[in-house]
């Protein structure tokens, strides 16, 4: 692999900006140098960045899919299409996210994940999977399928990880369910990280299920108990219990940019992800599409459900998701971009080679116009989108 040089850009580093350039050699980043106009090295390639942003790739740990194709096809063909839409996008790892469906097809997306991992991936990394269900609740479903919901069975969750014992990054569960507590704390064991989601946990519910290890909150504000003030359900305890870690859909639909400003002043720096939740309608035109076996339409780039109007997914991507958040809290892009790299790094325990930009760790990058618009994103070192000359 041709080492290069990206330089005339402003470097996001732990939060704060950094005018310089970067170098990249054999897969990583080998120095930052706060002069652009640095001569490169014998056999370096350099990159006009044009004034732009060059931010750490960002890391979606709740995606289902994208430009058609969904996760859950349990297929290599529709691997390559998310993981390329996403790419285009400035994601350059991603965790394929399931829905509430039968044990049958979690097993066989789990057989699909793990192939397609065993192999080189052309576009963005998928790092593991995310279960979304089946344990949730009957009262908080949105898009799931209700069909396929039931209160934890943790011998499947064995059987599903005895299987594939690193494949299992995340799960979204109901707390305060039967059985759930027990395996929360299975979870919490083996390194997983155990989210509150689809929930009708109270604020007592979600303190008893953090002592036992839930250490995440799946797309915060949505699909559980709202925040009311004798009652701070599992919202208030998102808010207020720094254990927790909270994601957020920042597409302007799901959450109100007022809540986005509530979460970004609530929470510690290190305790709140951007995601997606994208489905396989993103990137395409309004129509009819599906999610888990239940029929979707979209209108003006937002996805409901036809039975009941849930919303159900989302069209978002992870640059959107950055314009966003930085619009409508006044955030830094590089304190924003912590969001997107950082802190989905380490909850992952990826920190140590990815998820920031410093010397030594993979040259995952995304390089951005001014307005924030992707045009080259690179998974460990190697270009996988470049956009059209302007």
């Amino acid at each position: 692999m041709q080492p290069f040089r990206i330089s005339n850009v402003t470097i996001a580093v732990d939060g704060a900006a950094v005018h310089g350039s970067v170098s990249v050699k054999d897969g990583r980043i080998d120095s930052i140098s706060p002069d652009a106009g640095a001569e490169p090295a014998a056999g370096e390639t350099t990159i006009d960045g044009r004034g732009g942003w060059l931010l750490p790739g960002f890391i979606d740990l709740h995606v289902h899919g994208g430009y058609g194709a969904d996760f859950m096809d349990a297929g290599h063909e529709a691997y390559d299409t998310i993981s390329r839409f996403h790419a285009q996008h400035g994601t350059t790892t991603m965790l394929a996210t399931t829905m509430t469906e039968s044990p049958g097809r979690i097993r066989a997306t789990l057989d699909a994940v793990d192939e397609y991992r065993s192999a080189p991936m052309p576009y963005a990394r998928l790092a593991g999977v995310h279960l979304e269900g089946p344990f949730v609740s009957p009262d908080w479903m949105g898009a799931q399928n209700p069909a396929h919901r039931v209160d934890p069975r943790l011998d499947w969750l064995q059987e599903w990880h005895d299987a594939y014992p690193t494949l299992i990054k995340q799960m979204t569960l109901a707390p305060e369910r039967e059985g759930a507590l027990q395996m929360i704390a299975w979870l919490s064991e083996r390194g997983i990280v155990a989210s509150a989601g689809h929930t009708d946990a109270r604020f007592d519910d979600m303190q008893a299920a953090a002592d036992a290890g839930l250490r995440g909150m799946t797309h915060t504000f949505n699909a559980c108990r709202g925040l009311h003030h004798r009652e701070p359900g599992a919202v208030g305890a998102a808010l207020t219990d720094d254990r927790i870690h909270a994601e957020l859909i920042a597409d302007g639909h799901h959450v109100h940019d007022a809540a986005m400003r509530l979460l970004a002043r609530a929470k510690p720096p290190g305790k709140l992800t951007l995601i997606t939740d994208a489905i396989a309608a993103a990137g395409l035109e309004d129509g009819m599409y599906e999610l888990g076996g239940l029929a979707v339409t979209m209108k003006d780039g937002v996805c409901r459900l036809v039975d009941g109007g849930n919303l159900a997914g989302s069209t978002l991507t992870m640059e959107a998701a950055l314009k966003r958040f930085v619009q409508a809290t006044g955030w830094t892009v590089p304190q924003a971009s912590v969001l997107a790299s950082a802190n989905p790094a380490q909850l992952l325990g990826l920190s140590e080679q990815t998820g920031s930009i410093a010397a030594g760790k993979w040259a995952d990058l995304v390089l951005l116009t001014e307005e924030l618009d992707v045009v080259g994103t690179w998974v460990c070192g190697r270009r996988v989108f470049e956009a059209e000359p302007r």
